[in-house]
């Protein structure tokens, strides 16, 4: 029994191995030299990263390349982060780059790196020295600037879901000059005074320079040494420092840790996942067959996503364009070989040419007229005589 054969179209064999290099990589940061550097009329970027070994052609966007701080140039070392994708229409993969900076701050990734090492072989990150959070904490602590956006998102949190529950904000430079010394003095005067039973060390997002302050020894170790739990809630998602390591719980922003340390989120959970249990119980089923269903429209809906394909095709159209213009050059360059051909045969013909060979043009002196026969002349008729340097006159005194 002959069994039936999958076969794909080129374009759908793209699609699927465009959605397999979407998911199957995470956000990544890669180093290395521009070349090859393009700016399209557009307003997108194209070039290729390379190193010693090997290179990786780039895509940077409008949106994201128009908040750049740099330029981009050939042999820039640089530092990005961005996403594995397909260009399907040449069934070739590229790095769709989101953020692009000079590869000296990659000088701090590996202090940052070298540090995280030297902690976690101190023991700094260990899981039994991690606390747990107070069910319903009697005060809750935050140690962080109290200007920025990050207290506001804080404490509006806790006001919706434990407006009950009093707060004390421990103010410090979250960045720069005096900031570290700051946050260290912090944390020890909330662990010596006990008025709180669980602290917040927060800031918003920014570079790793901004969030420097959070990669210090002397703030880790502080954090280590702390007697309160303390939730690390520093810059955004994809910002990981020191501190969020040391502390007992890291979360990816400061509203989430407000989110964490409210008291109602596990009763909550806890009554959403008995409710959860007993619905499994009686549609286990359905809920599997529902689910396959949606990540089946999911895929496909991903597969036809208009912001996907609107970049396919804004890169399809910056690559006719450069096409385009290579092309129309080609054409006048052609156009301009043959100007100059018959210009050159033209100036062949030319009377100038002739004198230049070493004839003359006579002409009559009264009208001007090229004399080609001895039979439009009279006897003392005056004629010029045009050489390649100069003209003589003449006078007819003999016919023949």
């Amino acid at each position: 029994m002959q069994t039936e054969r999958l076969t794909l179209s080129v374009s759908q064999l793209n699609a699927e191995v465009g959605q397999l290099l979407a998911h199957g990589f995470p956000a990544l940061w890669v180093e290395g030299e521009i070349s090859n550097f393009v700016r399209a009329s557009s307003g997108h970027l194209y070039f290729s990263l390379k190193d010693a070994g090997a290179q990786v052609r780039c895509a940077m966007f409008k949106g994201r390349a128009s908040t750049l701080k740099l330029a981009p140039k050939n042999g820039l070392k640089v530092l990005v982060r961005g996403k594995v994708a397909l260009y399907e229409p040449r069934g070739e993969y590229q790095f769709i780059i989101e953020h692009l900076e000079d590869a000296g701050i990659g000088v701090l990734q590996r202090q940052f790196e070298e540090l995280k090492q030297q902690l976690q072989a101190q023991g700094l990150f260990a899981l039994e020295h991690k606390q747990t959070l107070p069910t319903f904490p009697r005060c809750i602590g935050v140690i962080t600037s109290p200007t920025g956006a990050a207290i506001r998102d804080i404490l509006n949190v806790l006001k919706r879901r434990c407006p009950q529950i009093p707060v004390m904000v421990y103010p410090v430079l979250v960045q720069g000059e005096g900031s570290k010394e700051q946050i260290v003095n912090a944390i020890r005067q909330a662990d010596r005074e006990q008025h709180c039973d669980v602290l917040i060390l927060a800031r918003g997002g920014g570079s790793i320079e901004d969030l420097w302050s959070f990669n210090e020894a002397v703030v880790a170790h502080a954090i280590h040494a702390c007697k309160l739990p303390i939730i690390s809630g520093v810059g955004h998602e994809i910002d990981f420092t020191i501190a969020d390591f040391v502390a007992d719980i890291r979360a990816p922003t400061p509203s989430a840790a407000a989110e964490l340390v409210s008291p109602d989120m596990a009763a909550l959970q806890a009554h959403v996942q008995r409710l959860f249990s007993q619905l499994q119980r009686h549609q286990q089923r359905r809920t599997q067959l529902a689910g396959e269903h949606l990540r089946r429209l999911q895929r496909r809906l991903e597969n036809q996503r208009p912001t996907n394909r609107l970049q396919q095709k804004a890169q399809r159209l910056d690559e006719l364009d450069m096409r385009l213009r290579a092309a129309t050059q080609r054409y006048l360059l052609r156009q301009q070989d043959k100007v100059q051909m018959q210009a050159g045969k033209l100036h062949a013909l030319s009377p100038l040419a002739v004198l230049e060979r070493g004839f003359g043009i006579t002409r009559v002196g009264e009208t001007g007229q090229v004399i080609r026969s001895t039979a439009t002349l009279r006897l003392g008729q005056t004629l010029i005589t045009q050489l390649k340097q100069g003209q003589f006159e003449s006078i007819v005194t003999k016919l023949s």
